[in-house]
């Protein structure tokens, strides 16, 4: 006899064995219950929820023999032929495979004609959303004015893709993701069916791995149990489910969070060490250790609430760790999963997680009661707070200093031929003038690519007979090719009238390029935003108060 998986075996036939999606079946139970019943349904959601399983059952529940309500005897024939995927009036078509006009040209061709036995003809499209634009065009009058006896079911995963002109001629049911708690229930209740015990801690971690999917929980079920050969007799047991998974033991997380409260490196290594042996998903224990420290959290700013985490103590962590502290580590933990697949190798991008949250652990981290810190100083907004506990995002700045407005573009850059001016190698108010002259012609020539770079870098020296003289730092030379010296002199020649002479001097002048000045600017303005920053009273009380310590170089301006 074959063997039928139990996501098959354990699909729900009628409205009141699905879980969750209560919304969804309230609406289509009063809708056949009242006999008001549209003719086109869309039904979305992620993967697994119940999509085409509410869409075979609202079709029994129209074509079922002891007549059209929420409740279909699930006895009859038509039933019977729905459940097993053979009723000839049900045409299930999957849009991933069939994508063409000539599909569904077809469909809307064979629409015209009655149901062969029952009241109506039921289309479920799946995937609607991989249909072609051109089979989009010839469903759409048909999915307007369907013949009386047709009813449309649509499924899919993104609805985004959709064309407007097919969700307006819907109505539209977004089915929602399963929590653990449901799916748990689920897995629990087959299980039992099945005469097969399991931890409850194993159903748990089936159900986080399913990610709100109940068919997901179902394969994951299948495979744990045929991994722990828990249909011969055996049990799911914790342990056999979270080697097939990967997942990692939940007390290491706990023993890690204490070595990290402790202080411990030698000890937090040791752990990370013993993990290693069993081939973890770090990405997993990453998202395990940001689990428990949210658990943490909420323990220590919402006690009336009820926190429960495998293998940690929360309220003893709630009470060893300032609050502080716990956002900081949980914020390192996020961003060390997101940047876990630029690191050397996995696990050297967990222990520089784990390590970071260790080098930025402040003085006192396991010792709450150290310096007394309100909740609503915990949870002061980001421009006082980013500095606190030696945290390494960058701190937020006090409002830049404003700039000093750009001189007017002068149209005339350097002087015509005829004037002959002096190198800058003096101080006459004649070369300082010419020479800023220069700065604005590079600042707004609109050159681009390499003559741009040149001109930006280029400090003026002189001009005269025709002569254009600049300095040009030996590491630039790169920059000096034909084609950028050819743009650059017909630039000059555009608002001179004619092409100076250009000579290049490696010896340094004593004018400014224009990156050098831009770069000063930048200097200054950032030493005054620095110094704005720190005279900040938050900035000085937290300081003051709780030890905080500013991470160099990492205020920023706003514009920034």
């Amino acid at each position: 006899m074959s063997y039928l998986v139990l996501a098959r075996k354990w699909r729900p036939k009628r409205f009141a064995e699905l879980v969750g999606q209560e919304h969804v079946v309230r609406a289509l139970s009063n809708a056949l219950e009242s006999g008001r019943v549209h003719h086109a349904f869309l039904f979305t959601g992620t993967r697994g929820v119940g999509k085409t399983t509410i869409a075979r059952i609202f079709a029994k529940s129209l074509n079922c023999e002891e007549g059209t309500s929420a409740e279909p005897c699930g006895k009859c024939s038509t039933c019977l032929d729905i459940d097993s995927g053979r009723y000839l009036d049900l045409l299930e078509i999957d849009a991933a495979s069939n994508t063409g006009v000539d599909d569904v040209r077809e469909v809307i061709e064979n629409a015209q004609y009655m149901p062969s036995r029952g009241k109506f003809k039921v289309y479920l499209i799946d995937e609607v959303h991989m249909l072609s634009k051109a089979a989009f065009n010839a469903l759409l009058k048909t999915l307007e004015e369907p013949p009386g006896h047709v009813k449309f079911l649509l499924a899919t995963t993104d609805p985004q893709k959709l064309p407007v002109t097919v969700l307006s001629r819907c109505l539209q049911f977004n089915l929602k993701r399963l929590d653990e708690g449901q799916i748990s229930g689920q897995i629990s209740r087959i299980l039992a069916a099945e005469e097969i015990q399991a931890d409850d801690s194993a159903i748990r971690q089936i159900a986080k791995a399913a990610d709100g999917s109940l068919r997901d929980g179902l394969s994951l079920l299948d495979q744990a149990i045929a991994y722990t050969g828990s249909n011969n007799g055996g049990a799911l047991r914790e342990e056999g489910v979270r080697t097939m998974l990967g997942t990692v033991d939940r007390t290491q997380v706990g023993a890690m969070l204490a070595a990290l409260a402790d202080g411990d490196g030698a000890r937090l290594l040791q752990i990370v060490a013993t993990l290693a042996e069993f081939s973890p998903d770090w990405n997993g224990v990453l998202e395990a250790l940001a689990e428990a420290l949210h658990r943490i959290q909420v323990r220590q700013l919402v006690p009336g609430v009820s926190v429960e985490a495998d293998g940690i103590d929360v309220e003893d962590f709630a009470q060893r760790l300032r609050p502080e502290v716990v956002q900081l580590w949980y914020q390192m933990a996020v961003n060390g999963r997101r940047d876990l697949y630029l690191a050397p190798s996995t696990r050297a991008g967990f222990e520089m997680s784990v390590l970071r949250m260790l080098a930025f652990r402040p003085a006192g981290a396991g010792q709450i009661n150290a310096e007394p810190a309100s909740a609503s100083e915990a949870a002061k907004p980001a421009q006082t707070a980013s500095v606190a506990a030696r945290q390494e995002i960058p701190a937020p700045v006090a409002k830049p200093v404003a700039e000093t407005p750009p001189a007017p573009v002068v149209k005339t850059p350097p002087q015509p031929a005829s004037t002959a001016v002096a190198p800058v190698a003096g101080t006459s108010a004649a070369a300082i003038a010419t020479a800023e002259e220069w700065l604005q012609f590079a600042a707004n020539s609109g050159m681009k690519g390499a003559a741009r770079q040149l001109a930006e870098n280029a400090a003026f020296v002189g001009y005269g007979e025709g002569v254009l003289r600049l300095s040009l730092d030996a590491g630039f030379d790169y920059l000096r090719s034909e084609k950028s010296l050819a743009e650059l002199s017909n630039t000059l020649a555009s608002k001179l009238g004619a092409a100076p002479r250009i000579v290049f001097d490696h010896a340094l002048g004593e004018s400014e390029t224009l990156q050098q000045r831009s770069h000063r600017e930048r200097s200054q303005r950032q030493s005054a935003d620095e110094e704005n920053f720190m005279n900040n009273p938050d900035v000085q009380r937290l300081i003051q108060q709780h030890g905080a310590k500013l991470v160099p170089d990492s205020i920023r301006s706003f514009d920034e």
